[in-house]
């Protein structure tokens, strides 16, 4: 049993396997990107992407199928670059940051307006709206943002409260109101 573990590994080279593994991880991380810009409605861009994903998909996986019972290390290290791929696809994607988002913050009444005035001059949008918790009154804000700007007007106001209770939520569609353009003011 070892000694064909050992001549799988000799019969396949090394260049080949790298040549598998990192063209699937490739491919892998496109695709995530395609389904990303389908969803955010960019369908160009996720067309091309898609003819260059299944390109590589049909050279790749004709190279690991010929001949996979002869050297199956191959399907191994396919595999590994699609898992790969997906943890670098996802990588890619919380960089890239495609959308917008509504973050609502609630506060209190004391904090609520010093919060808002932070947010509005760094050229933020910001609708306050007036609630009840549990045991006092509270200050509602609701601010729509890319999403690559979210982490930032999180920290702003986490800086002002910290003990502001934060939720962020990805929007579909919106009409009407006052939209920022948060991504200039971020360094």
């Amino acid at each position: 049993m070892i000694d064909k573990i050992i001549e799988s590994f000799k019969m396949t080279p090394i260049w080949e396997l790298a040549l598998i593994f990192f063209a699937r991880i490739f491919e892998v991380s496109l695709g995530t990107l395609r389904v990303i810009f389908i969803n955010k409605g960019y369908r160009k861009q996720g067309v091309i992407l898609a003819f260059i994903e299944v390109s590589i998909w049909v050279f790749v996986a004709s190279r690991v199928i010929v001949g996979i019972t002869a050297q199956p290390l191959k399907g191994v290290i396919y595999s590994l670059g699609f898992a790969s791929g997906v943890f670098v696809g996802s990588k890619i994607e919380e960089r890239l940051a495609f959308g917008k988002v509504i973050i609502q913050a609630i506060t209190s009444i004391e904090l609520g307006q010093t919060i808002a005035d932070s947010l509005r001059k760094h050229g933020l949008g910001v609708t306050t709206l007036n609630g009840r918790g549990k045991d006092a009154e509270k200050t509602i804000l609701m601010i729509y943002a890319n999403r690559r700007g979210k982490d930032a007007i999180i920290e702003i106001i986490n800086n002002i409260d910290p003990q502001a209770m934060v939720v962020s939520s990805e929007v579909d569609s919106l009409k009407g109101g006052y939209i920022s353009n948060w991504r200039r003011i971020i360094k």
